[in-house]
């Protein structure tokens, strides 16, 4: 049987929960995905240490945490696109990623090569 939309989405919020624990040593307070088209959009809140939170105050330190927090998942990013491809079958062309240091919330975003949310449709 085939997997819903919702159900792809939910296994891809899961695996990345794991990959930020098992790679930054800690994990998001909450993974949203969302399938767009040729996109998959994910939304990481809670990801910024109380130290962190802490430095931002400053614009130096909240330019030092986005940066070193970028770093980091950049480091991880052949792993991600990966995590990706083994859930959905799709080659991740290109990874986007930004941080808010204000929320701390974090968004991916992967590319596709073709329209996977129409693989859903009936």
């Amino acid at each position: 049987m085939k997997k819903t939309k919702g159900a792809v989405e939910a296994e891809i919020s899961k695996a990345l929960t794991q990959w930020e624990k098992d790679f930054l040593g800690r994990g998001s307070v909450s993974v949203k995905t969302d399938i767009l088209r040729d996109m998959i959009v994910i939304t990481l809140r809670g990801i910024l240490t109380p130290a962190e939170y802490s430095l931002c105050k400053t614009k130096e330190g909240a330019l030092s945490i986005k940066r070193n927090r970028s770093d980091l998942v950049e480091s991880g990013k052949e792993e991600l696109k990966n995590i990706i491809f083994m859930i959905t079958g799709e080659e991740a062309q290109t990874f986007h990623t930004d941080i808010s240091t204000k929320s701390g919330e974090r968004v991916m975003i992967f590319k596709l090569d073709s329209d996977l949310e129409k693989s859903f449709e009936r």
